[in-house]
Order: C-alpha cells, then structure tokens, then sequence
C-alpha cells in the first residue's frame, strides 16, 4: 500500500510542480491570441470552457487505455507502478502538454502537419499516411468491440450495433463539436472519474494487500514477456500514448487562451495516470496477486472487460454494473468517434479544405467512413497488435518533434530530449524482439536497438543544429 500511496501523490504533487515548470517553459501567455477566437467557424474552433474541454480531452486520450491496458499491464507486477507513475509525469503528460500547446501555437495544426514543419516533408509525408491509417483502424476497432459486448448483452446481432455505432459516429465527425461530444463527452468523463474514485476507496477501506514495489516480472512466460521491452508496450495509455498527439489539436481548437493549456493537456494525462494506476493496483489485489491476476485472465480469454466487471460489481454493487458498461461500451465509442473526427481534420489539412461547409465535410467523411467500414468485415487482429507498438512508435516521434520546436527557441530541450531516446530504444528493441516482431534473442535485440537509437539521435540531433542556423540566417 505505501508504494501506491507514494506513486498517487507523486501523480498529483506532479500537477502542481513539474507541470508549472513545463508552463514556464512554454512561456505560456493568456493574452497570446488562441485559434478559437481567430479561426472561429462554428464547426471545430469554437471556444469551450475549461472544465468541458478537460473532460472532453480526458475521454479523448482515455477510453479503455488506462483501465485495460493497466489491468494487464499489472500482471508484470508492482514494477507497473514505476513505468505508469515514471512515464506519465516525465513523458506523458509532457508529450501530451506539448503537443497540444504546439498545436495551440500553429493555429490548431494537425500532428502530421506539425511534424512535417519541424522534421521535414519526406516525414510529413509518410505520417500523414501512417497517422490516418491507424487512427481509421481505431475507429474501425472500437465500432466492432462495443458492438459485440452490446450484441451479448440484448441479444441483437452484432451487426446491427455496428451499424447503429456507426451512424453515431457519422453525426459525432460531421455536427459542429458543441453539439453531441461538448455535451455527451462531460458526463461520460465524469462517470470515467468517479468509477475509477469509487474503486480507489474500495482499495483504501477494503483491505487489499497490494505489493510493494520490486522490479521481479510475476508472468510466467517471462522469458517471453520481459519488463524491457514489453512493459512499456503493454501500458501505453496511463503512461504515454502516441495517440494522444493525434487528439490534442482538437482541443487547441477549443481552448480559450494559453493558460488553460496545463489543466487540460498536462492535466488531462495525469488523470489518466491516476485512473491507471487505481486499476494497476487492484487488478494486482483483487485476486491476490498479480500472478493470480494472470490466471483469472488467462481463464477468461485474456479478456480485460472480464476483470473490470468482476472488480466494479463486487466494489459498486449495481452502480458498478452501470459504470461497467460504461466502462467497457461508451469509452471506446467516444475514442471511436474522435478518432474519426480528427483523420476528418487531417485530410482537410492535407487538402487545405475548409470545415464550415457541410458538402466539404462529406467529401472526406463518406470515403473515410466507407474504409473505416471495410477494416470491420477484415481479421485485423493482427494488425491490432501491431497497432500497440506503432502507437508508442508515434509517441517517439511526437517526443522527436517536441524535441526539435524546443531546441530552436532555444528552450529546455533535454526534458523531452531523454524521453525520445528512452522511447526510440524501446520500440526498436521490441520491435527485433517481439512475438509479432522479427523474435530475435534478447541480448540480439538489445544490441541492435542500442545502435538503431544512438544512429537516429545522432543523425536527429545534427538535423536540430542544422534547424537553428536556418532559423538564425532566417531571423538575420
């Protein structure tokens, strides 16, 4: 128990003190004009308040990332508790602060587009194609999964929920954002919140022995799901999550001046972090312990919602079973919907085409969809475990970005600059090492990973010397 109290109030204490730093940073100004007062259209730069956006963004970013992911990320072992606490507060929230902040500075600018300013057009090119694929396979992914724990529960065909999620999600992309996400999202995320409050007080008053930390890896396979890499792929969201950087400039649009960026960016991830480490925590006392844990998943299909079912019905009683719907349900679909919205957003950056016209907006909606529909009929089980590396592969590159925009202001780089490195040698060593990788030797992949990271922060580091002398010559 002290561990999780230690690593709860570093979370919160971290709000307050590494995200005023990253403030400082930035030089944040609330009189600097913000991209919802100078683009205002009525669609998708329409200023909210900070409490709505906050929600707005927290189920953005969260969805099932912080409940699942950390309920199997919790199987390792206490040691979850340092990467989930460790990377939120040095690398998420920062990734998740910046980025939205980069956007807020760019006029709203979409990831793809960001990237291509500060790390070139040949990246700019092959991220636009990468980042709206995977964010259409995350919409295609969370229409199907909702749609089948919907089917079980009514008895309707599996079907016919997909087609129901996907006429929500069509309404959700192409109405202006104040009318169904800026009023459904604020409850939903609410419920997000106090199901995750009502599990900690279960943990703080029902007597769970929760482990203290160690760095021992409690999975059995562990010669095939090491801490390094694994871990850190395993537990993205609740710790740092590429995807979030896809969602940030939806909230850039929306936010009222630059002040309000540390409580709904940094804020939001931390949040999440919490969330996250709630469910770490009794996922590895619930059953009494994490090895247990693994059984119990290991028994029901490795199936997650099973686990968040078990917990929330005996911890809520019947609230639970609501929130647990809603849990399982209505947090992937509004990771659904906003993913849809924000490929929407992409390809009209890509195309310069403006937003405010309903034709324009179908003109990208009716073929996005109509792919995104065509991924649910496809066996793209694989291509979702590929989608858990690729995920944090973005998180590097975002971190690689950030990097770069901090160097030439001639701001603290180095905070962002060691997250890039840590993220760049993760996924390359996961990627030799992995089952669904090239399944390399460890020490193999070790190598080759280390030289892969020292190559590109090498050739990366050149390219940002070469940046600030452009922006010198450029300022002279």
């Amino acid at each position: 128990m002290i561990t999780f109290i230690v690593c709860l109030t570093l979370l919160i204490g971290s709000y307050f003190i590494y995200g005023k730093y990253i403030e400082k940073v930035f030089a944040v100004d609330a009189s600097r004009p913000v991209p919802s007062a100078t683009k205002a259209d009525g669609m998708d730069f329409i200023p909210l308040p900070k409490w709505k956006t906050f929600l707005i963004e927290l189920l953005n970013i969260a969805g099932l990332g912080p409940i699942f992911g950390a309920i199997m990320g919790a199987t390792y072992g206490p040691v979850a508790f340092l990467w989930i606490t460790g990377g939120c507060i040095l690398i998420g929230a920062v990734h998740d602060y910046a980025s939205g902040m980069i956007s807020l500075r760019e006029g709203g600018a979409s990831f793809p587009e960001i990237v291509g300013k500060y790390m070139g057009s040949t990246i700019k090119q092959i991220m636009r194609g990468v980042t709206i694929f995977l964010i259409t396979l995350v919409g295609a992914v969370f229409m199907v999964g909702p749609a089948g724990i919907i089917a079980s529960l009514t008895g309707m065909g599996q079907e016919i929920w997909v087609y129901i999620i996907l006429a929500y999600y069509i309404l959700a992309t192409i109405l202006p954002i104040d009318k169904i996400i800026g009023r459904v999202y604020p409850v939903f995320g609410a419920a997000l919140i106090f199901m995750a409050l009502g599990v900690l007080c279960a943990i703080l008053t029902g007597g769970y022995d929760i482990p203290e930390m160690n760095l021992h890896n409690y999975k059995d396979n562990a010669d095939v799901f090491p801490i390094i890499p694994t871990l850190f792929i395993a537990i993205a969201c609740g710790a740092v999550s590429g995807f979030h950087s896809t969602q940030s400039p939806m909230m850039a649009r929306c936010i009222r001046n630059e002040k309000e960026g540390r409580p709904v960016f940094f804020g939001a991830m931390v949040a999440e972090g919490i969330i996250a480490l709630i469910w770490a925590a009794i996922g590895m006392s619930f059953y009494g312990g994490p090895s247990e844990l693994s059984v119990f998943l290991a028994d029901n299909g490795n199936n997650a919602a099973v686990v968040v079912s078990d917990i929330t019905h005996s911890t809520l009683g019947k609230i639970g079973a609501v929130l647990a719907l809603l849990g399982v349900v209505v947090a992937p679909i509004t990771s659904g919907d906003t993913a849809f919205r924000s490929a929407r957003l992409m390809i009209a950056d890509i195309f310069n085409m403006e937003q405010k016209t309903l034709r324009r907006r179908l003109y990208i909606c009716v073929p996005l969809f109509i792919v995104g529909f065509c991924i649910t009929l496809m066996p793209f089980d694989v291509l979702w475990r590929y989608f858990s590396w690729a995920n944090q592969v973005l998180a590097a590159i975002c971190l690689w970005t950030i990097t770069v925009y901090l160097f030439i202001n001639k701001k603290n780089y180095i905070i962002v600059y060691i997250p890039a490195v840590f993220m760049t040698f993760i996924v390359s060593m996961y990627l030799f090492f992995s089952q669904e990788g090239f399944k390399m030797p460890y020490y193999t992949s070790l190598i080759i990973a280390a030289i892969i990271t020292l190559l590109i922060t090498t050739a990366t580091t050149v390219y940002m010397k070469k940046k600030l002398k452009e922006k010198k010559l450029i300022e002279l």
